[in-house]
């Protein structure tokens, strides 16, 4: 390695847990029903804020979750963490093998082509003790739609009837994955009622949802308290309490966890397994998932729009470095968004590093090496910035990786670390490329990740990407009912995206989760969305 990051590197046995055969949503989504990103702790010694005496007679059970990546506001229609963490619940799930199940509604069937009827649970109370019927599932989608254009991209209701426990919702075109699309947290149903008693700020500090447990207390950007809801349908939790803390320092969340100030902290770093697999207290899942990490190019960006540009760099990744320096066996890497394992996913090779066809592209770009070695174009250095964030502890490092490639290629690439990345990424315009990663089929389908990330409006679009042959394939893939269909127009998306280059995938990475033995009935899950649950449980 060019660098003394690199240096202090060390290889580690690899560890790579393969994926599971998955199966794809859309069979559930035709089957009618029967199968769709503070502070550390307190200081001292105790378990979880004083658990070390859970399960004794009348005592309360508390568990300590540390997450990574921070939240301001609980708005339950514009992020994850509502529902990750037990308080909103959406009408159907997926299971472990990623097939869509029922949930909050027990059923449902196509009358037609754009035409869906639900059946709403029956036993289900709002943790303000209101009772959930299909008009208020009308109305939190309603609220949704309003509150977040991303969802109302997805969702594409064109109307709603409520009649009692049933809701008929009539698409504005064919949507034959419209079940899948009710996976999405942001499609969590909450109580309309409640918001309009509260207000809406109120709301978003402290949402009411049908899940086993309901805000007590949150503190923006550092911890939420939740308690048990004692009502709730599908089973008392077996926790009180649970304390969730956000800290996007890995080093921070793997001292709180080796304290016994948390119980599980999420995605530790790489380094830091060995250590935790040491300790007889503690635990750690490394969990095959459905993520991939990759590089963003900001094609707003004149230079960006070069693709001579964006292969050199893609030339420049070194996939196996990655996986093997970085992740240390926590990954494997990546020869396109979709995992090879998976029915859609590309089986060509995974690209090898190649500095001397790095270099001869940006010559042919118009880029010559001066005395010093760096490249130039008309008396300008080729300089990029490139930004990264700390949320996912292996990102930095796969930035001073690939700076010190381009380096040792003449490119010049200077880092920027920022907090919240998407807010950074849309509002800013100057930034070339950017470490990134995401869950690209967290339904068991393609399709979720090929409209947020490339059609124009899309959640993850933030270069504002319009390619004219990728919006012809992903409109045939939404219009596709047939599974086999779908499969072939995802991998015909796959090959233009490779063809075009609007990305450069980097490898697909574990879930690393460290968890102290005396949680138990708890695993992390591939999809990465329901965390808290309530069959949870501390010794």
């Amino acid at each position: 390695m060019q660098s003394t990051v690199w240096s202090a590197i060390r290889t580690k046995p690899y560890l790579y847990i393969a994926l599971l055969c998955l199966l794809m949503a859309m069979t559930a989504c035709r089957s009618g029903g029967n199968g769709p990103d503070g502070g550390a702790g307190e200081s001292g010694t105790k378990a979880a804020g004083g658990a070390e005496k859970a399960g004794a007679a009348g005592e309360a059970k508390k568990l300590t979750l540390l997450y990574n990546f921070k939240s301001g506001s609980l708005d339950p229609h514009n992020g994850a963490i509502p529902l990750r963490m037990g308080v909103t619940e959406t009408l159907v799930r997926m299971d472990e093998k990623l097939e869509v199940k029922p949930w909050l509604a027990v059923k449902w069937t196509a009358k037609d082509e754009r035409t869906w009827v639900f059946t709403i649970r029956d036993s289900v109370t709002f943790q303000d003790g209101t009772k959930l019927d299909a008009a208020a599932v009308k109305a939190s989608f309603e609220r949704g739609i309003a509150a977040s254009k991303s969802l109302a991209s997805a969702l594409k209701i064109a109307s709603m009837e409520a009649s009692g426990q049933e809701l008929t919702v009539v698409t504005t075109e064919p949507s034959p994955s419209f079940p899948s699309e009710l996976v999405n947290p942001s499609a969590a149903v909450i109580s309309v009622e409640a918001e309009k008693k509260l207000g809406k700020d109120a709301f978003n500090l402290a949402p009411v949802g049908t899940g086993p447990f309901q805000v007590k207390q949150f503190k923006p950007n550092i911890e939420i308290a939740l308690e048990r809801y004692e009502d709730y349908w599908d089973g008392k939790a077996k926790l009180n309490e649970v304390t969730v803390k956000f800290n996007e320092d890995a080093n921070v969340r793997v001292l709180a966890l080796q304290s016994g100030e948390a119980d599980i902290a999420y995605h530790i770093p790489a380094e830091s397994v060995g250590s935790l697999e040491k300790d007889s207290r503690l635990r750690v899942e490394s969990v095959a998932g459905l993520r991939v990490h990759f590089l963003l190019y900001n094609q707003k960006k004149p230079l960006m729009q070069d693709f001579k540009v964006r292969k050199a760099i893609d030339l420049l990744l070194n996939r196996e470095s990655i996986a093997k320096d970085v992740m240390l066996g926590h990954a494997v890497p990546a020869n396109g968004p979709f995992n090879s394992s998976l029915p859609f996913g590309s089986k060509d090779p995974v690209q090898k590093p190649d500095p001397a066809g790095a270099k001869k592209l940006l010559e042919e770009a118009g880029f010559q090496a001066g005395a010093d070695g760096k490249l130039a174009k008309d008396g300008q250095p080729l300089t990029l910035e490139l930004i990264t964030y700390k949320g996912r502890p292996e990102l930095p490092l796969i930035a001073q990786l690939l700076q010190s490639d381009a380096a040792a290629a003449g490119v010049t690439m200077n880092i920027k670390t920022v907090e919240n990345v998407d807010t950074y990424l849309r509002e800013n315009k100057d930034w070339d490329l950017a470490t990134y990663s995401n869950s690209t089929a967290p339904r068991g389908d393609g399709g979720f990740f090929l409209n947020s990330a490339f059609m124009p409006g899309g959640a993850l679009n933030a270069a504002g990407l319009d390619s004219p042959d990728l919006k012809d394939v992903i409109g045939r893939l939404n219009a596709a009912g047939d599974i086999g269909k779908r499969v072939q127009l995802t991998q015909e998306a796959v090959g233009v995206i490779k063809r075009e280059l609007p990305q450069s995938y980097a490898v697909y990475p574990n879930i690393v989760v460290g968890v102290n033995k005396r949680v138990s009935n708890w695993k992390s899950g591939a999809e990465e969305y329901y965390i808290v649950t309530n069959q949870m449980d501390v010794k």
